[in-house]
């Protein structure tokens, strides 16, 4: 069951009556939301990044994500392509819950609270995993994070699609996007071609 929440427009899971095995929430990945000040959404995203790395807590806090989508404007003539915050003031924030990593986010500048918490002292509600992949989907990022096994220059075989069967040469790499750019031989001419990790595989 989920739970809407008016003032933010985010959807939480609704708290389940399982005993946890520690203090409050279950040991499970979850993503939740974090409120920041106005205009900090990137700065908040930087912060915790770096305390996440300075603090050893990569098995606790895994993503941070600025839900963002791409607007093309053209004015006299000419296309602009900008960045728009689709949650303004709000940061995700893919993590285990445990008081430790509570604490790491909690305490990074720029962050006033978790979005979601009942009372004080009480630990957030994680949001429901189908309004992840919706907001995921929105910026064309992936819901499960895939470990990046390739290299710029290398030669990888593609498995699906129109080009499937054929190799290319990896020109870039979108770890964020979980995808490539590849440089196919076709018919002796180089094709751009831009595909998903899962596309494609190692020769």
């Amino acid at each position: 069951m989920r739970v809407w929440n008016p003032a933010t427009g985010f959807c939480f899971a609704q708290k389940t009556k399982r005993k946890p095995p520690w203090g409050g929430l279950l040991m499970e990945k979850n993503w939740y939301v974090v409120h920041t000040y106005s205009g900090y959404e990137n700065k908040v995203k930087a912060n915790l990044e770096k305390r996440v790395e300075s603090m050893g807590m990569q098995d606790k806090i895994f993503r941070v994500v600025v839900p963002e989508e791409t607007e093309t404007d053209v004015k006299n003539g000419k296309r602009k392509t900008t960045k728009k915050k689709v949650f303004p003031g709000y940061v995700l924030v893919e993590m285990v819950m445990t008081d430790d990593s509570w604490y790491v986010v909690r305490n990074t500048p720029g962050v006033t609270g978790f979005v979601g918490s009942s009372g004080a002292g009480s630990k957030p509600t994680p949001l429901m995993e189908e309004e992840v992949k919706m907001i995921l989907k929105r910026m064309g990022m992936p819901l499960a994070e895939v470990d990046v096994d390739y290299e710029v220059n290398e030669t990888v075989r593609i498995k699906e699609g129109p080009f499937a069967n054929f190799t290319g040469k990896i020109e870039a790499i979108d770890p964020d996007k979980h995808k490539v750019k590849l440089l196919v031989d076709m018919f002796g001419r180089e094709t751009r071609v831009e595909l998903e990790f899962s596309q494609i595989e190692k020769i």
